[in-house]
């Protein structure tokens, strides 16, 4: 998104009580109050560091939500049923990895960095720009495809996500929204 475009939304969304708010959310480093992610939860299935051989073995297969489901149900005991259902759906988007990306993170021993990011990264370090996290994501309940509809709107179809990404934030929304309100931080409710 162009800086103008930024200030342009900004104007449009209130100016600047918005940029107060947005600085506070920018600022706050820690979005842990998010329901974990895809990539966060197979990291705690695959260890730390994670296994290269584990990691090979997932970032290589191609199943659809529910063979993931049942392929990882017993490195998943303890995840609640949406953390089961986050890591499914974003196994089930993002792999297998490209050719040669594995490997390529394997040689500089930094296997995590060749996952792509999960819809709770989306979300936070997309959403704001425009919008508040909490009225805009947090407190929307909707399905994957009413996710995947909001990329339709002009505003939306600017962001630099790909479809993959798309795909990635719509089904982690609609398994983890919405938040409770008193889950979310005070200065980030509104």
């Amino acid at each position: 998104m162009t800086a103008r475009l930024r200030l342009i939304c900004l104007f449009l969304t209130g100016g600047a009580a918005l940029a107060a708010g947005l600085t506070a959310a920018l600022a706050q480093e820690d979005f842990g109050f998010m329901p974990k992610g895809g990539k966060t939860l197979l990291l705690e299935v695959l260890g730390s560091p994670p296994d290269p051989n584990q990691m090979r073995e997932i970032a290589q297969a191609r199943r659809g939500e529910e063979e993931w489901q049942q392929v990882l149900s017993d490195r998943t005991e303890a995840f609640s049923d949406r953390e089961r259902l986050t890591l499914a759906a974003y196994l089930a988007v993002n792999v297998p990895l490209p050719e040669g990306l594995l490997a390529e993170a394997e040689k500089l021993d930094e296997l995590a960095a060749a996952l792509p990011r999960d819809g709770r990264e989306l979300a936070w370090f997309e959403c704001q720009f425009c919008h508040s996290l909490f009225t805009s994501h947090l407190t929307q309940d909707r399905g994957v495809q009413a996710w995947l509809n909001m990329f339709q709107s002009p505003f939306h179809r600017e962001l630099k996500m790909n479809e993959q990404e798309r795909e990635e934030f719509s089904r982690y929304s609609a398994v983890n929204m919405p938040m409770k309100i008193e889950d979310v931080p005070p200065d980030l409710r509104f």
